[in-house]
């Protein structure tokens, strides 16, 4: 927990410095949503959840990085510790269609993973851009290897990712948002991963926000023992630099 909680506050000290240093051209937008409980008496439970992302763009490119780590335990005994992390560049052809390229990594023991790496090309399109409302679609052929817990063996195939990212802003204030992706493998099709993030924000000032957030991790061939659903339910301090 405390090697979760020192690299927080180290990457939010880098991406504040990043921001300082790039101000004036106004190109590095950061986002981040932190959520903690902890109950103590006949239950001890702790539960840590970070999601962080930044975005550069110069010219006709962007670069963006996502952060997705949770943690938690009962009684002093872990239950939870998953991490992910992608980047993705996109290069703008035109307003609405760019090219894209995905890396990612997931780590995940307590579903049966020691490690999830996929990487690819792939393209995005802006469908729709209004004052209210945002949907990107993007979709990439991948190289997957899957290496799973405690059993030590690999699985290594092609396949894809398709992602849908929409906002809307039901007023100045109060912003509604759902992420959802698929990733599969191509030879086996009951081989994939489903991802869901829906979440309601609020602004209490310039930088900070309260939100809500629910997010779904499906997998449709689970490892031996283990559920196809996790959930997690959070509210969140969110900082928006």
């Amino acid at each position: 927990m405390k090697k979760i909680i020192l690299s927080t506050v180290a990457a939010a000290a880098f991406v504040v410095a990043a921001q300082a240093a790039d101000k004036d051209a106004n190109t590095f937008v950061t986002h981040t949503e932190m959520g903690y409980i902890q109950t103590d008496g006949n239950t001890q439970t702790k539960t840590f959840d970070l999601d962080a992302n930044a975005k550069k763009t110069w010219d006709k490119h962007q670069l963006s990085l996502k952060l997705d780590a949770q943690y938690g335990s009962a009684d002093d005994k872990e239950n939870k510790k998953k991490y992910l992390f992608e980047a993705n560049y996109d290069y703008a052809f035109t307003s609405r269609f760019a090219f894209n390229y995905l890396a990612g990594y997931k780590s995940d023991i307590y579903s049966g993973y020691t490690y999830q790496i996929y990487t690819g090309p792939g393209a995005k399109y802006q469908a729709i851009k209004t004052a209210a409302h945002d949907l990107s679609l993007t979709a990439n052929l991948l190289y997957n290897k899957d290496k799973f817990y405690p059993v030590e063996n690999t699985n290594s195939y092609a396949g894809y990712r398709a992602q849908a990212l929409y906002a809307y802003d039901i007023k100045k204030d109060l912003k509604f948002t759902q992420e959802l992706d698929i990733r599969g493998d191509f030879k086996d099709s009951t081989n994939y991963f489903a991802n869901s993030k829906t979440a309601l924000t609020t602004k209490i000032s310039d930088i900070f926000s309260a939100g809500v957030s629910y997010k779904i991790a499906y997998v449709n061939l689970p490892v031996a023992g283990k559920e196809n659903k996790d959930t997690t339910l959070t509210a969140n301090l969110i900082m928006d630099y």
